[in-house]
């Protein structure tokens, strides 16, 4: 985990904590309105970079990626579900929006232990309407940074610990479906190639942009917020 933010605006003193001088620095792809991305949008396989600066941007990408999981009917969101190319996740186990207390933000993440193994379906906001069963790990502590840049540390089991397994993941480039048996992925294909299909349609069409480009993008993206 890095152990240093840089802040636009601090609402406590933190002795680890800067003003950005960047804050003022906001390129036209961060003023863009979020959506969330599908297989094979080249986000999703894109190895995210640690967030080194927490500013009034990245709390409105925070708060515009709870309400597309909620419209999604989702309990958790990584950044490059987005297209933006950071080591964040959001999650609410419950789904429930009225249900605040249970939303939390994980910056630059990482999960420092894991103890032992349990079989669950899981679906993906990037893979609409695909589901399969992945083992992970039944329990596990991981560490992170808060919205506020406080560090702090989380053991979870049961559903929270599987959410947060699976949004790490996506932060790594790695989907479900790389988790999922041979014998499962055969089945799960024909939905998946039918999402690629409709994705090169969109750049066919002129309705999304080349992968080339939108690499492109990510990679000013991360440029721009995490020094290369």
């Amino acid at each position: 985990m890095t152990d240093k933010l840089v802040f636009a605006s601090q609402l406590e003193p933190h002795t680890h904590l800067m003003p950005d001088v960047r804050q003022n620095r906001i390129s036209s792809l961060q003023m863009s309105t979020l959506q969330i991305v599908y297989h094979p949008h080249p986000a999703l396989r894109w190895k995210s970079k640690d967030v080194t600066r927490i500013d009034a941007q990245l709390k409105d990408w925070v708060g515009q990626m709870f309400d597309l999981m909620y419209e999604a009917n989702g309990i958790g969101l990584a950044a490059n579900q987005v297209a933006l190319p950071y080591r964040l996740f959001v999650i609410n186990p419950t789904g429930d929006p009225n249900e605040k207390e249970m939303e939390q933000v994980f910056i630059n993440p990482q999960i420092v232990k894991r103890n032992g193994s349990e079989e669950g379906e899981e679906g993906c906001l990037s893979l609409p309407e695909i589901y399969g069963p992945v083992t992970r790990a039944e329990r596990i502590t991981v560490e992170a940074f808060d919205l506020s840049g406080r560090d702090f540390a989380m053991d979870l089991n049961g559903m929270p610990a599987r959410v947060v397994q699976h949004e790490n993941d996506h932060l790594d480039g790695v989907m479900f479906t790389d988790r999922v048996s041979d014998e499962a992925l055969k089945a799960l294909m024909p939905l998946v190639d039918d999402l690629a299909v409709q994705l090169r349609r969109q750049q066919s069409e002129g309705t999304l942009a080349s992968d080339k480009e939108l690499k492109k993008q990510l990679q000013q993206l991360q440029d721009e917020r995490t020094g290369g």
